[in-house]
């Protein structure tokens, strides 16, 4: 079974004045889907055509090392699987704050709301060239890392709980190369907090029965 290209889980016009809809249509509609329609060439007819996603960047991140195919399939499947997680970081501006036990673990871990909003604006700012900025569980904690190109946590042993794409596709058609101006708007106004704390719910729950790192509710 192919790869499909996820609908995005609002319109294309929710995010406006923020992300513009032709910013929206053009990352997801032109950018997205290239990566998940090259993915689903690579693959086919070999054993990783009817795999899942996550299973699929998870084989290719083990055998790039020592098979150079892998890392087209890698870079595909993982810059798809970060899409779709981004679409669902993001929310409808509702300026909600976390809740419950991720806001008290962001204040215990970065000292306040206010510091994590600082130290993930600043991070995905200043990350060098392409990439994605993370808030991810790592063993109960909370940390921000940030990625280069196609690399993704879910192979590096966390949770990931957010993101924020840093291309510049996800922002120049809106901002130019202002990538502050981008990023500052989407962590003060539209990151989606009730998909982080179903995230973490899902970390902790794995971690306390001493499971392997969850799997997300991305896709």
């Amino acid at each position: 079974m192919a790869i499909e290209l996820p609908d995005l889980p609002y319109p294309y016009e929710a995010l406006v004045p923020l992300i513009s809809g032709t910013t929206l249509k053009t990352h997801h509609g032109r950018h997205h889907r290239a990566y998940v329609d090259n993915l689903n060439a690579l693959v086919r007819g070999t054993d990783l055509a009817d795999k899942p996603l996550e299973d699929i960047v998870r084989h290719a991140a083990r055998r790039k090392a020592s098979d150079p195919a892998m890392t087209a399939v890698f870079n595909n499947a993982a810059q798809a699987w970060n899409h779709a997680f981004y679409w669902r970081s993001l929310a409808p501006r509702t300026d909600r704050p976390p809740q419950g036990e991720l806001a008290r673990r962001l204040t215990a871990d970065f000292g306040s709301q206010n510091a994590f909003a600082q130290a993930l604006t600043s991070a995905a700012t200043k990350h060098f060239a392409s990439g994605w900025a993370w808030l991810v569980a790592d063993r109960g904690a909370l940390r921000i890392l940030t990625t280069a190109n196609a690399d993704t946590p879910i192979v590096q042993g966390f949770v990931p709980l957010l993101v924020i794409d840093v291309w510049e596709h996800a922002y120049y058609l809106d901002y130019q190369a202002d990538r502050a101006r981008y990023v500052g708007g989407v962590v003060d106004h539209l990151l989606n907090w009730s998909f982080a704390e179903e995230n973490y719910r899902r970390a902790a729950e794995g971690q306390s029965h001493g499971a392997a790192p969850a799997r997300t509710g991305a896709l």
